[in-house]
């Protein structure tokens, strides 16, 4: 068989597979940066996606008030329209707010001006409720595209992504997600004893503590699981820390 004939196929396989690469993996930053870890062992940064959610996110906010611990939240725009008073207070109490995008769309399948019109209207309903624009940016379901790294360029957000993601959109009951969350606690037990050498990194978190299809989604084994292992990770010697204050601590070491 001629070699050219098959030439042209393993290049079209080759990039597919790259591509899906780019736009799937994590740490990936084939289509522009990505920050999948915190800078430090003793550093957790909680993150949750897909809020604000009434029935759940104010009775995460008084858990997370209760241990001294703060979080970044990735919101949808059209849920921040609908529940301006709830974006206030997680922003009020000390949050970090990121966009998450308008409608949670999967945007490998958006065009450029649809990802545009996503991020630009999220960033609209946030900045109109608490004057100031999201730096941090989350894609729905992780999914990204060859064109939005640019994109969060021009709009001088960063994508962040995680080191863990335990899967609590799942309907499972909070002992099912408690033992996926143990990573956190094992990644602690081998990395901060070497923390003083600045060698490792932590971990970002992802959990949900809305639904992207409606709301009132019903996120309570998150809330559960988080009143499990809060404390422990904090006994642990663990720092719970947003993105904003990742990046204020690395300038400032």
């Amino acid at each position: 068989m001629n070699p050219w004939l098959i030439a042209p196929s393993a290049l079209v396989a080759g990039a597919a597979a790259m591509t899906a690469y780019g736009a799937v993996y994590p740490r990936s930053h084939l289509f522009g940066p990505v920050i999948s870890h915190t800078d430090a062992a003793r550093k957790l940064a909680l993150t949750f996606d897909d809020g604000p959610n009434p029935a759940i996110t104010p009775k995460l906010l008084e858990l997370l008030a209760r241990h001294s611990a703060r979080a970044t939240f990735f919101l949808v725009g059209k849920f921040v329209r609908q529940c301006p008073d709830l974006v206030k207070e997680v922003a009020a109490r000390g949050h970090v707010l990121g966009n998450h995008t308008e409608t949670h769309p999967n945007l490998f399948f958006c065009g450029p001006q649809e990802t545009r019109e996503e991020l630009q209207r999220c960033t609209d309903a946030i900045e109109q409720l608490v004057w100031a624009k999201p730096r941090w940016f989350r894609p729905p379901f992780g999914l990204r595209s060859p064109w939005l790294g640019e994109i969060l360029l021009q709009h001088g957000m960063t994508n962040v992504t995680w080191s863990l993601i335990p899967g609590d959109w799942r309907s499972k009951p909070a002992s099912w997600l408690i033992e996926r969350m143990k990573p956190i606690a094992a990644n602690a037990h081998a990395n901060l004893p070497k923390a003083k050498s600045g060698a490792t990194s932590g971990d970002i978190l992802c959990l949900h503590d809305g639904d992207h299809t409606c709301l009132n989604g019903n996120r309570e084994h998150t809330l559960k699981a988080l009143e499990f292992w809060l404390p422990r990770w904090r006994d642990l010697g663990l720092e719970f820390v947003t993105m904003d204050e990742i990046m204020r601590k690395a300038v400032e070491g």
